[in-house]
């Protein structure tokens, strides 16, 4: 049994609130064009699948292909939404696109499957085929940002559960009781380990009393970021260090929990807060790893992403890809 091997190429799709990103990728991963622009978020779904659609127009003419040679797309977007049939539904970041069918409308002006995932799910996908879980037949890729997504490859596939929604890694409770999350829970992961809860904790710890050089960094309380944490620590401020340590045993928590679940052979770390660097990954391997059974710890390590800015428009890819395997499976083992 054989699939199909002739050349094609694919268009990745990503969708964000503050930035569109399209691209034409080859089967193996190379970026033949690019084109990015600001999300007009607050003009609602139309004009943005508008300019999704322009987009697309520009990278195939930025690529010289032709439009025959693009067999396919795929899409990432930050949910909730059904990858089954297409449907984006009420994501926080894009406010009015409610039940949209976003599958529907682009593959109707584009003339070629469109497959949709979330962005977290795209992420996992792209990492897989493309970045640091090349040849990893089980997986857990995790992004840590503004907020903290996740995605699961089990036996070389995407694991979606029961209505496509499986993975929300940072979702998961760590502190019982906890900081009110933007999902609507209490004490998930997201909550203590995203680039916005570290940076919020900061400026919570310094309007009531704390001391810090953090303020004056970042030029106010407001202005502190994530950035601003990193810098401070690497100063040797005690509150960064102090919401730091508090952020690596939690993280760890999260961690090791999906490494006893999954019994995975790769953990693939992604997001802003990886630029750390040693500040995160020593300690985090240190504190997840001590928290499984031994037979879990020694078959997995716990690594940096590998597509940077890419990630958006090669995950998009990666879904496109997918979708067209296994149709073409399916259609093969049926004919």
């Amino acid at each position: 049994m054989t699939l199909r091997t002739e050349p094609h190429y694919v268009l990745g799709i990503d969708i964000g609130g503050t930035k569109l990103a399209v691209g034409i990728v080859s089967p193996e991963g190379r970026l033949v064009s690019e084109v990015r622009t600001p999300t007009l978020v607050r003009e609602g779904p139309d004009r943005v699948i508008r300019q999704l659609l322009d987009l697309c127009d520009g990278a195939l003419v930025q690529s010289g292909l032709l439009r025959s040679q693009v067999v396919a797309a795929g899409v990432g977007c930050g949910g909730p939404l059904d990858p089954i049939t297409g449907v984006v539904m009420e994501p926080p970041n894009l406010p009015g696109w409610v039940d949209v069918p976003l599958v529907a409308r682009l593959s109707d002006r584009l003339q070629i499957p469109v497959s949709l995932d979330n962005d977290a799910n795209a992420a996992a996908l792209g990492e897989h085929r493309f970045g640091a879980g090349r040849g990893i037949a089980n997986m857990i890729y995790l992004t840590i940002s503004t907020g903290v997504g996740g995605g699961v490859i089990t036996d070389g596939r995407l694991y979606q559960g029961e209505n496509g929604n499986a993975g929300e890694i940072g979702h998961m409770g760590v502190v019982l009781g906890g900081r009110t999350c933007g999902c609507g829970g209490q004490g998930c992961l997201e909550a203590y380990a995203s680039g916005t809860s570290i940076a919020g904790r900061v400026r919570e710890a310094i309007a009531g009393g704390r001391t810090s050089m953090m303020p004056e960094l970042a030029g106010s309380l407001e202005q502190i970021t994530a950035e601003t944490v990193l810098a401070a620590l690497r100063a040797g401020d005690a509150l960064a260090r102090e919401i730091w340590e508090e952020t690596l045993d939690l993280l760890g928590m999260g961690v090791a929990n999906v490494i006893s679940i999954f019994n995975p052979r790769r953990v693939v770390l992604g997001g802003g807060i990886t630029n750390f660097g040693d500040l995160l990954f020593p300690p985090l391997r240190e504190r997840a790893l001590r928290r499984v059974m031994a037979p879990l710890a020694a078959v997995v390590d716990i690594v940096p992403a590998e597509l940077g800015s890419t990630v958006g428009i090669l995950g998009a890819a990666a879904v496109a890809l997918a979708a067209r395997e296994a149709s073409e499976l399916v259609n093969v083992v049926y004919k």
